[in-house]
């Protein structure tokens, strides 16, 4: 057999990874902060790589490759739009599930084929990404990608629903009250007296959120009524469906959770300490002064053993995939609640979820084609 014809003499296409990033939400800076981390850890000898970036006004643009350019300087985080190869140049994902071929236009100039994309690593937080949108897009692509269905996506991202789902599985939830856009707009005054009747039976103080964000943005910590209002203001700026809640005091304790081939497994916990510069673990607090989590956190074996098994439920309940960073407080009576679950958490270097499983014995690298991997072998069909 001549050497031209030798199957060795032809290299095996490695899979294609697009890391997707930045987007409409107001987590877009740490989108970009985060997918730097991934495209810097990534194994280039293993897979080529396509770092897509969503502009803040929904352009989906071609980026330099560029990790270093990616990270919070002077107590500024950075955007795609710093990073966009053209003001102008658009990407555009295929709608046909039989081809997977990326294309690249600009005004003027015929489109250019990028090749074929095998698996998408969204690097997204918060609405338009995480929340089961770009999945559905993905899913009616036929693409693969990395981390949780729409379903599981939504869920995660809303939290009265993530309440909601938890508590039908008979996971322990704080208490919470929801006003949602209707309510707040024709009936305001009951909307008012319901959040009365419940800071009299919760007291104060109280924390007003978004339904639907992530990162600690919109949230406010309110010491009577008279922050209310400019708190209840805050919130519907990121969402117009807010939630009001008690404030549980206690531990902040964080587990992550990674699906194996087995099924889904729990890391060591992680605490965050008491942000004594910050009201509570803010956006400030995580990401700009960057407080550091205790990891692993100092628990007991039986409560070490307890947030897992509450993880993993959490993981379950809202029929997760891939990846989960489950949020509790390990209240002064000595029992858990959850607060929440994030079906894509926080994923530089110096984040809980990857830093939980580094303790845990899994390291960056390997956190993240683990990941890719996961996605490689999954369905593309219903979840």
């Amino acid at each position: 057999m001549s050497s031209e014809n030798s199957p060795q003499s032809h290299e095996i296409r490695k899979p294609r990874v697009a890391v997707v990033f930045g987007g409409r939400s107001s987590e877009h800076g740490i989108s970009v902060v985060t997918a730097g981390a991934v495209l810097r850890a990534i194994d280039r000898t293993k897979y080529d790589v396509l770092p897509i970036g969503i502009t803040q006004d929904g352009r989906w643009a071609l980026t330099s490759d560029e990790p270093d350019r990616m990270a919070i300087t002077e107590r500024t985080v950075p955007s795609v739009e710093q990073l966009a190869e053209s003001a102008e140049g658009a990407v555009i994902l295929p709608v046909d599930p039989s081809s997977r071929e990326v294309v690249y236009a600009e005004p003027g100039l015929v489109p250019k084929a990028l090749g074929d994309v095998d698996v998408v690593f969204p690097m997204l937080h918060g609405p338009y990404g995480e929340d089961g949108t770009l999945q559905g897009m993905l899913d009616l692509a036929g693409i693969p990608y990395v981390g949780s269905g729409v379903l599981s996506s939504a869920v995660g991202q809303d939290k009265e629903y993530m309440k909601r789902v938890f508590l039908s599985f008979g996971l322990p939830v704080g208490p919470y009250l929801v006003v949602r856009p209707r309510e707040w707009e024709q009936d305001e005054a009951g909307a008012r007296a319901r959040i009365a009747e419940f800071a009299g039976d919760h007291g104060w103080p109280l924390f007003v959120k978004p339904a639907r964000g992530g990162s600690s943005m919109g949230i406010t910590k309110v010491d009577s009524f008279d922050g209310l209002d400019e708190a209840i203001e805050e919130a519907r700026r990121h969402d117009p469906k807010f939630l009001i809640e008690s404030l549980l005091r206690g531990r902040e304790i964080e587990c992550g959770v990674l699906e194996f081939e087995d099924g889904p497994r729990a890391s060591v916990p992680a605490e965050i300490p008491p942000a004594t510069s910050h009201e509570f673990y803010d956006f400030e607090a995580k990401y700009i002064d960057a407080a550091p989590g205790i990891v692993p956190a100092p628990l007991s074996e039986e409560e070490t053993a307890e947030v897992q098994r509450l993880a993993v439920a959490a993981f379950e309940a809202a029929s997760c995939e891939g990846l989960v960073r489950a949020d509790f407080f390990l209240t002064e009576d000595g029992g858990f609640v959850i607060n929440e679950i994030n079906t894509m958490p926080g994923f530089t270097p110096i984040s809980m979820y990857p830093r939980m499983w580094q303790e845990s014995g899994v390291s960056y690298p390997e956190l993240v084609d683990r990941l890719v991997q996961a996605a490689l072998k999954r369905s593309t069909g219903l979840r």
